[in-house]
């Protein structure tokens, strides 16, 4: 009898020195980027007093940055794939730097706002090509797993690090310098990033569909205007239609791929349980931890009154743990099974979500930071997780594109988080809000504080002594109400999450494609 013997099971290479240093090189522009996204936060007072924008012109300059770049991504990541992920990354270094140095002398609101713009399109196909790139260099999932935690510590505490250089910069120079700190990061990556990062594009080039380029743009830019609004305003006639436009044309989008012999995007992807339940769940994911820090930012700054330097350096703490824990959630997936581990992490955000309903508006900032950093620990570690089997397990050729799609429904995501659990707040503050008793307002001012807490601030302003102590309370008494409101919502999301984890996710932590889907 012959004995039949089994082909030697080859394990994947593992990475060295060389690859760690590679991916440390592709954490510069992801930093840069991350941090762009708030490091206006403090910038905005001295920028209206130079160039005299308008109320709109002004939240333009704020806003135009993150929309541009979430209408791009997808398209920037299929472009990625078939030009080469590396040769992209050098093209969005030099466009961005070019639009910082663009930003920095802006002589009026226009200019800055186009700025803005040509920030977001650099921004666009930096953040695919570098996770395209991590896929590329780490080849041994738990490796590549780590790198991925390593690469989602240093985005979200890019986040966190904006305001923090900003506040320090406006303290010796002038505005525009917040936006020159990216020229020089950008210029190393341009000597340092074709010496060490390796080409990759796809081997089957696709051309890049326009109509699908557009039909995104169209989807993305109105949707999240139209959540933006929602969340600033409440629920109006405006915010419906940006609503209604970007759903339509995401329809008519999902309409191209299908017909499309060339998607930008493989729609057959989701039907593998585990590709569309690891969107679902980063959706969920990124819904609450985004739409959580604008709640805490609040909170920080209206309810215990510190400065916007003080709270943005008390929020960073959070990042802090988020560098140990992320990492290390792919090795603890390696031996637990990915769906636990997710469903595990999403157990730990509601309990921090729970922990922050405990938060007063005399508590001590460290019971709000426990709340934060178990949401933090447990959304950064899910964010890790998804990202590395979204990335990892999908052929090599589309793996731009879908990073770029991964990215997407993170801002969009996030974008809807603020949107619902910002309206929460407010409800929660309407219905909490109480005038004190001793407190007389006529009724423009009644309105205005009883609609928010920098409504009751501004108006406690105008008054002497005990009344505008007592309207102060009272609206950060309301404040806490609808901030429990909004906690109690973002937890029993969690909880979702966690079902979706266990019931849509496969157990197998090694499940790739092949080949393209569909091809």
């Amino acid at each position: 009898m012959t004995n039949a013997t089994s082909p030697p099971i080859v394990s994947p290479p593992k990475a060295g020195r060389r690859e760690w240093i590679s991916l440390a090189v592709l954490c510069l522009p992801l930093l840069i980027v991350s941090m762009d996204v708030s490091v206006l936060f403090f910038a905005v007072p001295f920028i209206a007093e130079d160039l005299q924008p308008s109320a709109t012109q002004l939240l333009w300059i704020f806003d135009i940055y993150g929309f541009v770049l979430a209408g791009l991504l997808l398209t920037m990541g299929a472009i990625g794939d078939r030009i080469g992920r590396r040769r992209l990354l050098l093209i969005g270094a030099v466009a961005f730097s070019a639009a910082s140095l663009l930003a920095a002398w802006s002589t009026s609101a226009e200019m800055l706002i186009g700025a803005r713009a040509l920030m977001g399109v650099g921004g666009a196909t930096l953040m695919p090509s570098t996770l395209a790139l991590v896929r590329t260099i780490f080849h041994d999932g738990v490796q590549r797993a780590k790198a991925i935690g390593i690469w989602s510590a240093v985005m979200a505490g890019g986040v966190g690090l904006g305001p923090i250089i900003a506040g320090v910069l406006l303290e010796h120079v002038w505005w525009g310098s917040v936006f020159l700190v990216n020229v020089p990061v950008m210029l190393a990556l341009l000597v340092v990033a074709p010496r060490l990062l390796p080409e990759s594009r796809s081997e089957h080039p696709h051309r890049i569909d326009i109509l699908s380029a557009v039909l995104v743009l169209a989807a993305v830019l109105p949707f999240i205007w139209g959540v933006k609004e929602a969340a600033a305003v409440g629920w109006s006639v405006r915010a419906g239609v940006g609503l209604v436009v970007g759903l339509s044309c995401a329809a008519l989008f999902v309409v191209r791929q299908l017909q499309s012999a060339e998607p930008l995007l493989d729609l057959s992807l989701f039907a593998r349980r585990g590709f569309g339940g690891s969107i679902a769940v980063n959706v969920i994911a990124q819904a609450g931890i985004i739409g959580n820090a604008i709640l805490l930012t609040q909170y920080l700054q209206q309810v215990l009154g510190l400065s916007p330097l003080r709270a943005a350096l008390w929020s960073l703490a959070p990042s802090l743990v988020i560098a140990v824990v992320a990492p290390g959630a792919g090795a603890l997936s390696a031996r637990l099974g990915r769906p636990r581990v997710i469903a595990v992490a999403l157990g730990l955000a509601a309990a921090g979500f729970v922990e922050l309903t405990r938060v007063q508006a005399d508590s001590s900032v460290w019971v709000c930071l426990i709340g934060a950093t178990l949401v933090a620990a447990g959304i950064v570690s899910v964010a890790t997780l998804v990202t590395e089997y979204v990335v990892g397990t999908v052929p090599a050729d589309l793996s731009g594109s879908v990073a770029g799609f991964l990215e997407t429904t993170s801002e969009m995501a996030g974008a809807l988080g603020i949107a619902v659990l910002g309206s929460m707040l407010n409800a929660g503050y309407r219905h909490g809000f109480e005038v004190p008793s001793a407190v007389t307002l006529p009724g423009p001012d009644l309105h205005e504080a009883g609609q928010s807490l920098a409504g009751a601030l501004a108006v406690a302003g105008n008054l002497p002594g005990i009344p505008g102590e007592l309207l102060t309370a009272a609206g950060r008494t309301a404040y806490m109400a609808g901030m429990h409101v909004a906690d109690v919502a973002a937890a029993v999301l969690m909880l979702v999450g966690v079902l979706v984890a266990l019931t849509r996710l496969p157990r197998s932590t090694d499940e790739r494609v092949p080949a393209r889907v569909g091809d």
